[in-house]
């Protein structure tokens, strides 16, 4: 026997999700759990997800729980799950900035918002983070509006620009903007020490320099993909830095149970380079470049999360990525990041308290559009094992 549980699938910037309702699905998070793997024919070891709804990359591999949020009028809950491919995990630890942007819309074509025209204002709970994003969105007709003319990497075509403020973003899994207390530190690998920043912003990042694992900073998917070795050293450094801020106990737990949390990014100064799309991108449009890593291989554009980390650490006196942005551009609020597939601005609000950084706000602009309603069909069993 199988049950049906209405769902609906949602583009949120670069990524894609399925979107349940709390109401539809167990409290119970182990259960929970293995109703999302099944939903998505996750675990696969041929790594295509056939028999279900995931789309066989990282960033088509993402659940999204929505629900209201008790005792706050116009809140909404919302919890992310990096859905591993291979593998019986539904990694929990920090957010989809991409994702996030979808949840707003999503929400107002529910009917779970108070809806006013010409936009509307979600104000979005990620219970991954602990933190609130205040989601605006344009409204036409009581729903959300998808068409317009605005544009982002990584996705064809136009839609309606979609606004997110991430407030304190600081802190969102360790609690303190910078893990360890340090801005850099010599981090020691099975690859021996290295130098790098670990930044913890709507997700924790781990960034070192490109050049220090002899690398460009400009490479493209397929160059970092096709690397074993890279791969390794790169994951090695990620895992490391885990352990470093208490997220795994071990190199082996780090890699095994918390492969999207801490993510690593390795940076350089602002260059010309050859996007995916064979287009160049400037020098003068951008004011670093960057590569972020997403379960295991190299993200085609770049995280959301990780961007707001990156726009924050570029602003943070002696982290390895303060370093790569020339003196001309060190006092704008507005930090560019060159990436694969283009760049992504993140507008950052932080100031200095009692000595320390403090990430006030982090602004970033997605589109978002619904795809798909209907139900996905899971095993009876699953609902009481």
């Amino acid at each position: 026997m199988q049950r049906r549980i209405p769902c609906t699938i949602m583009r949120g910037g670069t990524s894609k999700g399925v979107f349940f309702k709390q109401a539809d699905l167990p409290m119970d998070i182990e259960r929970q759990d293995r109703i999302i793997l099944a939903a998505f024919g996750s675990p696969d070891p041929y790594g295509r997800q056939i028999d279900g709804l995931g789309g066989a990359t990282s960033t088509t591999s993402k659940v999204a729980i929505i629900g209201l949020r008790a005792g706050e009028p116009n809140t909404i809950d919302y919890t992310f799950g990096q859905v591993s491919i291979t593998r019986a995990l539904v990694d929990r630890k920090g957010n989809c900035g991409n994702l996030s942007s979808a949840v707003g819309p999503y929400a107002i074509d529910e009917g779970m918002v108070q809806v006013a025209e010409p936009e509307t204002a979600v104000r979005v709970y990620n219970t991954n983070t602990n933190k609130y994003i205040i989601s605006r969105s344009s409204v036409e007709g009581g729903k959300a509006k998808f068409d317009g003319d605005y544009r982002i990497a990584g996705v064809p075509g136009a839609g309606a620009r979609v606004s997110l403020d991430f407030d304190q973003p600081g802190g969102s899994v360790t609690g303190k903007l910078l893990p360890t207390g340090e801005p850099r530190e010599i981090l020691q690998t099975e690859f021996g020490a290295l130098e790098v920043s670990i930044v913890d912003a709507a997700n924790p990042v781990v960034f070192f320099r490109a050049r220090d694992l002899g690398l460009g900073g400009c490479e493209l998917p397929a160059r970092v993909d096709s690397d074993r070795d890279l791969l390794a050293r790169i994951e090695n450094v990620r895992a490391a830095a885990a352990v470093k801020i208490g997220l795994a106990r071990d190199i082996a737990d780090a890699t095994r149970n918390s492969p999207a949390v801490p993510k690593v990014a390795f940076v350089a100064p602002s260059a010309e380079y050859t996007m995916t799309s064979g287009v160049s991108m400037s020098v003068n449009e951008i004011d670093l470049v960057a590569r972020i890593m997403s379960m295991g291989k190299l993200h085609s554009a770049y995280a959301v999360t990780g961007a707001i980390c990156t726009a924050g650490a570029a602003r943070i006196e002696g982290t390895v990525v303060h370093e790569m942005i020339a003196p001309a551009r060190g006092n704008s609020t507005e930090v560019r990041i060159g990436h694969p597939g283009g760049s992504i601005a993140v507008n950052v609000n932080l100031t200095t308290r009692k000595g320390a950084p403090e990430y006030v706000c982090a602004t970033v602009y997605r589109t978002a559009r619904r795809i798909m309603d209907g139900f996905v069909y899971v095993p009876e069993a699953l609902f009481s094992a």
